[in-house]
């Protein structure tokens, strides 16, 4: 911020961060610079630092800049999807022999990772309930290097006190990692709480229109963030300039889709907790979720996502995933159109047997902006009024 610049609200920002006029032609959206290779004035004489768009891109430059604004940190990186953006932080922060502490409660690519590729590289890694930061203390290692956690988690929608557990970590000498994907920095920022880095999905709600994969890394400090793009470079999981354009589309209106979002799934979770076929309704907004002071402490709103379970088992809950009509089956969440899924079969299949094994049960629904009566109705059909 200049010395004469005025603060700027978090809407603004996302319209505006990293995305001034272009100089030549007045362009207001920034240009796709689809272009692999930069001319030089002379050797080593680079314009504007850019030599080969692996290393930096302006179309992904002014993504980065806006990322790192909305988040609160001092370095944004975008990647060509959210696990390549864990990856490379994962592999920038630890070495084999490290040991890092992951939830309970997670995406089933995240647990993958961990567990079926880094182990094969000698980091060690403990799984803990991160809303019982007791058990937290007790995952600790000496040779801990982070703690890594989902607030509001994939699918249980746990909630976990970011500030606390900032606390734990920085006193262990491990850095916090904070999967924001489910809030979006409109609803959360981690960094403001403590957290050392934040990581995204884009391909959810920052893109927020099924159109595009994408990643995101922030930084709390500078000298880790040089680290990271370093890595980014060397590694070279970058987002190609038109992803990068989409995503920054989708994040100048994130702040009205997300008010949309979370007002859409309040009235879903209420309409699931009065259902005499759903057992439990997982969702931070209703009053009687475990998380929902933390949540109402460190959130704007809840958010878009509800999960639930079904009396009847798994058959049950599959049942309902399959009558859906206007809430689409499929993988994936954070687009403006509702979408439907089993857990349990479907984006957490791979945590079948481990410590993050769903409930059969369980059914996830990502809730769009449609008009919510229609919405309502599909649900109430969905499981059989």
């Amino acid at each position: 911020m200049t010395e004469h610049q005025l603060p700027q609200g978090f809407e603004t920002l996302a319209i505006h961060a990293g995305q001034e006029a272009d100089p030549q032609t007045g362009a207001v959206v920034t240009p796709i610079y689809q272009v692999s290779t930069y001319k030089q004035d002379g050797v080593g004489g680079l314009r504007g630092g850019y030599e080969y768009s692996r290393s930096a891109n302006p179309t992904r430059t002014a993504l980065e800049e806006c990322l790192a604004a909305l988040e609160g940190g001092a370095r944004g990186l975008a990647f060509a999807s959210g696990l390549a953006a864990e990856d490379t932080l994962l592999r920038t922060i630890l070495k084999p022999g490290d040991h890092i502490v992951i939830p309970n409660d997670a995406y089933g690519g995240t647990f993958r990772l961990f567990a079926k590729v880094l182990t094969r590289w000698g980091v060690e890694f403990s799984v803990a309930n991160t809303q019982d930061l007791s058990t937290v203390r007790e995952a600790l290692r000496p040779n801990t290097r982070a703690v890594w956690v989902e607030t509001p988690s994939n699918p249980l929608l746990g909630i976990t006190d970011l500030t606390a557990l900032a606390e734990i970590a920085h006193g262990a000498g491990a850095l916090l990692v904070v999967d924001n994907t489910f809030a979006s920095p409109y609803l959360q920022q981690p960094i403001a709480l403590g957290a050392d880095a934040v990581v995204h999905s884009t391909t959810k709600y920052m893109g927020g229109h099924s159109d595009v994969v994408g990643g995101a890394l922030v930084l709390a400090e500078a000298g880790l963030g040089e680290e990271v793009a370093y890595h980014q470079n060397a590694m070279g999981a970058v987002s190609g300039p038109f992803d990068a354009w989409l995503v920054l589309r989708g994040i100048k209106t994130l702040g009205v889709r997300m008010d949309r979002h979370s007002s859409n799934a309040e009235k879903v979770a209420e309409l699931l907790a009065g259902h005499p076929k759903v057992s439990q309704v997982l969702y931070p907004g209703l009053p009687e979720h475990p998380g929902h002071d933390i949540a109402a402490k460190q959130m704007k709103a809840f958010g878009g996502m509800v999960s639930f379970r079904v009396n009847g088992g798994e058959e049950a809950a599959v049942e309902v995933c399959n009558r859906a009509q206007l809430f689409t089956l499929g993988e994936s969440l954070g687009g403006v159109e509702s979408l439907i899924e089993h857990p349990g079969r479907m984006t957490h299949a791979s945590v079948a047997g481990s410590a993050l094994e769903v409930p059969a049960d369980l059914v996830r629904v990502s809730v769009g902006i449609e008009s919510i009566d229609d919405l309502l109705a599909d649900l109430q059909q969905a499981l059989g009024q």
